[in-house]
């Protein structure tokens, strides 16, 4: 039995296309800059087949929509990662694994999991991976988004991978980690600038918790033990096994980059859920964290006791005192907003600028704008979205020879509901209220997705 008919994550712009396709010499309403040139590439929820029981928006397959931009002119293609679970429902002609919201198939003869790739993208040492946190990365080949396979660091890679690794801009090392519902609960990992994997630790945890995001600084790590958690004996009960618990505490651990376990340092704050991080820092003796915060999260149950006003992030930062032990948490924007993103040549380090999405006032999780924060006197710029238009993540390109921080262009999907078409929108990141300089139209509909990555020309010619 399927819910398509009920399900809004399976109508409207939601709803998966099926037909992959590419085409060259778009039409382009403005003019791209000619110095902005290289891909965009945005990750998403694609189902392949009608699913099996409730479908999650996070249950889909990935694919792919990437386009393409050179000379003032712009392509566009669309593929599905090409999983062993995406290519075992192909063969079969139906969906063969059931979603987050179903019990776990434990008689499923290819595994009771299947690995979507369908969260996020990450470039680093010359190759694109599609990323899903509970499984290992897929490698991409660019700029034909075809499918390489599995990428394991030649076999050294023993946990799950998360789908917002961090790269360091300065020295090109790419950290990661992995969590687990059985110990160890957390896993962390470096990879060297070349992609050599070279060390894995077990951070202890006290029980398993869903850990979508982290940040790094210059030389610290920072992992975030918050309490949507994990407990078979909730299953036993007739309770879900991931709930988020109220009574416990957010917990903070800052381990340095080379570190494990024996020296990471936990800081407590209040009870709240972060699934993404803007960018952390260090400043004199404290680390600086900047995330969306929630109060509480429902995200894959449907808990009507939650606190008003739960499921709503806002822009907030920590400050870590690693002399003192104290910490501080403050509210830096009351405007809900999500799917924040920096400058990525400034990851770990001290930023003015970071950008989001405006969430709509809707029970779906639409975006009618984009917000440009001013960190530095606590003003933000909105751009926002004309009438009926919903948009994704801002991914930042930057200017070749950029000479300060927002030198570049803000660059996202944007679909019409009124006339169901998208399209590919480039914002000046120095002037974000302003129209777009270019509104590339996109020969069919892109559905609302995930997280993207911009790939420069010179790294597109030293993909591997």
């Amino acid at each position: 039995m399927t819910t398509t008919a009920i399900n809004p994550y399976l109508n409207g712009n939601f709803a998966p296309v099926r037909e992959e396709i590419t085409t060259n010499t778009l039409k382009v309403i403005g003019e791209l800059p000619p110095d902005l040139s290289g891909m965009f590439v945005r990750n998403g929820p694609n189902p392949q087949w009608p699913p099996i029981g409730q479908y999650h928006w996070f249950d889909g397959d990935g694919m792919l929509h990437g386009v393409r931009i050179s000379n003032g002119q712009a392509t566009y293609s669309n593929r599905y990662v090409r999983t062993q679970g995406w290519k075992i429902e192909q063969a079969t002609g139906k969906a063969v694994w059931s979603g987050l919201l179903e019990p776990p198939q434990m008689d499923n003869p290819h595994g009771g999991y299947k690995n979507t790739a369908n969260t996020a993208l990450v470039w680093h040492a010359g190759q694109m991976l599609a990323l899903n946190e509970g499984g290992a990365p897929h490698a991409i080949k660019l700029p034909d988004l075809q499918t390489k396979g599995e990428y394991t660091y030649n076999g050294k890679l023993v946990s799950a991978f998360t789908a917002h690794p961090k790269v360091d801009p300065n020295n090109g090392e790419m950290m990661f980690f992995g969590y687990s519902f059985t110990p160890p609960y957390l896993q962390y990992s470096v990879v060297s600038a070349a992609g050599e994997l070279l060390q894995t630790v077990p951070i202890d945890l006290p029980m398993g918790v869903m850990m979508h995001d982290f940040a790094i600084t210059e030389n610290y790590t920072i992992f975030m033990d918050l309490p949507l958690t994990f407990n078979p004996e909730r299953v036993q009960r007739g309770e879900p096994m991931m709930m988020f618990e109220r009574d416990r505490p957010s917990r903070f651990g800052i381990v340095p980059r080379y570190g494990d376990n024996s020296n990471i340092r936990w800081f407590e704050s209040s009870p709240c859920y972060i699934f993404h991080t803007l960018n952390a820092y260090e400043d004199g003796n404290e680390v600086v964290l900047i995330a969306c915060r929630m109060k509480s999260t429902n995200v894959l149950n449907d808990d009507s006791s939650l606190v008003p006003d739960a499921d709503i992030p806002r822009l907030y930062c920590w400050r870590f005192n690693l002399s003192t032990g104290k910490i501080r948490e403050e509210m830096l924007d009351d405007v809900p907003a999500e799917f924040p993103r920096v400058n990525e040549n400034y990851v770990g380090q001290p930023i003015r600028y970071g950008y989001a999405g405006k969430l709509a006032k809707s029970s779906l999780p639409l975006f009618d704008g984009l917000i440009k924060y001013d960190l530095s006197n606590g003003k933000s710029q909105t751009h926002e979205f004309a009438h009926g238009c919903y948009g994704g993540e801002a991914v930042f390109a930057p200017r070749l020879d950029a000479t300060s921080e927002d030198d570049g262009w803000l660059v996202t999907f944007v679909h019409d509901e009124s006339t169901t078409t998208s399209e590919l929108v480039v914002i000046n990141a120095q002037d974000v209220t302003a129209e777009p300089v270019a509104r590339v139209l996109i020969p069919q509909r892109v559905p609302y997705g995930f997280h993207g990555s911009w790939v420069s020309e010179e790294q597109l010619r030293n993909s591997l």
